[in-house]
Order: structure tokens, then sequence, then C-alpha cells
């Protein structure tokens, strides 16, 4: 039996003027995905991503989260509902520590984040599930330290931590091993793999063995439309695929 839908496209579309960014994108992802979302550079793929998470509005098409329809709504009530996200570039606070960072948000989703410094170090739930989130990034050993301190693996680590203290249903992330040493980009990849499947994730990545090890269902988006889907196998021996992308990354 096929697992329920959490987050659908319908027809969605995107035009900057006489730019096409997105054309008649219908995407499905399933409750508990490894979903991963490739394509040449240009294809569309972060433009995808804001229009999930309401950073810019469609030209047309709708977006439902669990069957609601979510296309109108700003930013911080998708995130309230559940989709969470993370970026290119990160958007971590450099003095902070991992602890106080994850803190913050643990208090931002308690709706009390204007109080967190006190949260933090007064309120046992907060702190202990921070602590907790950073074990399950690793984190656990430089959690004091302060955050621009840290190894860049480790700082793209505390951003997906930062996303998964808001308890998505829904992480999107945007190349999460992006300008990562080789030897970190699996230690990533696994750890987000080993999420609760209550998490459904969505991956954006240019890294064709970390998509193939992380993924179990790929996407390919080529000039704003959606080219093939299916499972890493039936991709990877697409002709289709290694003509248009897969050949592409080989070359350079």
């Amino acid at each position: 039996m096929a697992a329920p839908i959490v987050l659908e496209t319908i027809g969605l579309e995107k035009r900057f003027g006489g730019i096409v960014a997105a054309q008649d994108v219908s995407l499905k992802v399933e409750k508990g995905a490894r979903h991963a979302l490739i394509g040449p550079n240009g294809a569309g793929k972060t433009t995808l991503i804001n229009l999930l998470t309401g950073v810019i509005r469609p030209t047309a098409g709708r977006i439902l989260l669990d069957g609601a329809d979510i296309t109108d709504l700003k930013p911080h009530r998708r995130v309230k509902l559940g989709i969470a996200r993370t970026f290119q570039i990160n958007q971590l606070f450099a003095e902070l520590s991992p602890l106080e960072t994850i803190g913050l948000a643990v208090s931002e989703r308690l709706g009390s984040g204007a109080d967190w410094w006190r949260l933090v170090g007064s309120r046992g739930q907060v702190v202990d599930e921070a602590v907790a989130i950073l074990e399950t990034f690793r984190l656990a050993d430089v959690m004091e330290e302060r955050t621009a301190a840290l190894p860049y693996g480790k700082q793209r680590l505390l951003e997906i931590a930062v996303a998964v203290a808001s308890r998505p249903r829904v992480l999107l992330l945007d190349e999460p091993a992006a300008g990562v040493p080789e030897e970190e980009r699996h230690v990533i990849l696994d750890t987000v793999a080993a999420l609760p499947q209550d998490v459904s994730v969505l991956l954006i990545e240019h890294d064709m063995d970390v998509v193939f090890q992380f993924a179990r269902r790929i996407s390919v988006l080529v000039n704003g439309s959606l080219f093939v889907e299916g499972t890493p196998e039936e991709i990877a021996r697409d002709p289709r695929v290694k003509e248009v992308y897969l050949g592409e990354a080989a070359h350079g």
C-alpha cells in the first residue's frame, strides 16, 4: 500500500517576466520520504523550494500540505504547520553556541522566542530537548563552542538541526553537503536519513554519490519542468537522464 502524500504541488508555475522558472510542476512527496530533486544548474530547483516555503508566490498552481491548500500562506505560517528548510549558504548566528542556537529554535517553537535566554538557562525541557537534538546530529561534543569556530561540516549539521528543532513534517534541504569535505558529506546524509519516519525529506543535491546513497525516490527537473521520476535504479538506467544531467556532471 502506498504511503500517504504529505506535500503536493499541482500545476505549479512561476514566471519572472518572460522567464519561466517553474512550469506545470506536479510533485508528490510521501510521508516518510527520502526524496531527491536533481537537475542541471538553472533547472529551477531552488525556485521550487522557495515556492514550497512561501518565499515567492506562484504565478499559477497550488501547493497542498496533508491535503490542505497552503498556496497563499506566509512563510512563518508554513513553518508552524510543519515545513522547514535549510539554505545553500548557512543562516546561523556565528557568536552563539550550538546549545544556544538549538535552545533558541526550541523556544521559538514553544512560543517563547523573545524570552529564550531565560528559558535556555532555567527551563529543563528546553535544555533537555536541545541536548537530545545535538546528540542526534553528533554535535554534543561541541555544543558550548562558538558556532563560528566549528568546522564547516558541523555548521551544516547544526543548520539542519535547527530546522529539525521546529519538529517539521516536511524538511527541505537545499544542497546540505555543498562545500563540505568529502569525508563529512556522508555523515550529514546518514544523519538525515536516520531521522524519524514521520519526517519527510526533500533534498536538492548535485553530488550523485550522495543522492543515490540517500534517496528512495528521485525527481529530475529540467528547464523548470519535471522531466522524469522514479527509483534510484530507474533514474540511473534512464538514458534521457544520463544525457541531460548525469552526462553533464561527468563532463563537468
